[in-house]
């Protein structure tokens, strides 16, 4: 059975680079499992793909050699299992608030005895190079957990929620992160103030030895969040990577683009 090398990368300090999957297009992950990416999240929360489709581009990622993910729509055990058993190699979990959906989330992703999830599938197998019997007993060892850390309750827990035993990366959601940091006037707090939040959550997760992800959206920031220690990173998705190739094109022929495309 293959060995999940994004696990093992953040088990071993170092950074590991993917991008997010909202297109829900087969085609696209084919491409971009082969472009150096070192895993490829597809989006099943907020992204218009269905089941079948997800599977599909789970086999695609995996058959070129990548690392397949789901972030699933919650932290919920049948979202959790169906993911895994069509094919993917870990799962992204958003908004996880508790201790209690940390682990309940941890141990949706693993088999008895050490959680609690169901045996069956098949693609789930085929994915890693192996059989059934080989599948059933290393998943435990090879599955990667990330829980997302998105809303400023959470960063309040954060030793709670990020000492929870299985737990790969925690991932920032900025978005979110910054959505919830409103005033009551809905306005974003200063630059100053996420800036300390995000590096709050970045010493939690060095404290509770987990890795720390965040999601970016320029190389610089992600070079930048590489040398301040985080190491589980997004670049933008499979949309902002084409919407900004397209702006760029655009200017570059002296045509001003439409909208501000890069903000997808």
């Amino acid at each position: 059975m293959k060995s999940n090398p994004v696990k093992a990368n953040l088990r071993a300090g170092k950074p590991s680079v993917g991008t997010w999957l909202s297109l829900c297009n087969p085609l696209a992950s084919r491409f971009l499992a082969r472009t150096g990416f070192a895993w490829l999240t597809v989006d099943v929360e907020h992204s218009a793909v269905d089941w079948e489709t997800a599977a599909i581009m789970f086999a695609h990622i995996a058959d070129a050699g990548n690392v397949p993910l789901a972030r699933v729509p919650a932290a919920r055990h049948d979202h959790i299992k169906r993911v895994l058993d069509n094919g993917a190699w870990g799962v992204v979990v958003p908004m996880v608030m508790s201790r209690e959906e940390a682990i309940l989330s941890v141990e949706a992703t693993k088999y008895p005895p050490v959680g609690n999830r169901s045996v069956g599938g098949n693609v789930h197998a085929l994915n890693f190079g192996a059989n059934a019997n080989d599948y059933y007993a290393r998943a435990n060892d090879e599955i990667l957990v990330v829980l997302q850390c998105e809303h400023i309750d959470a960063v309040g827990k954060a030793d709670e929620i990020f000492s929870v035993s299985g737990i790969d990366a925690i991932f920032v959601g900025p978005n979110d992160l910054r959505a919830s940091m409103r005033d009551r006037d809905g306005r974003d707090p200063s630059p100053e103030l996420f800036e300390a939040t995000l590096q709050e959550i970045l010493s939690a997760c060095q404290r509770c030895k987990v890795a720390a992800g965040i999601h970016c959206f320029s190389p610089e920031s992600v070079a930048q969040r590489i040398n301040e220690g985080w190491q589980f990173l997004a670049l933008g998705s499979d949309l902002q990577l084409m919407l900004n190739d397209a702006e760029r094109g655009l200017r570059a022929l002296g045509i001003e683009p439409a909208g501000k495309l890069a903000n997808y």
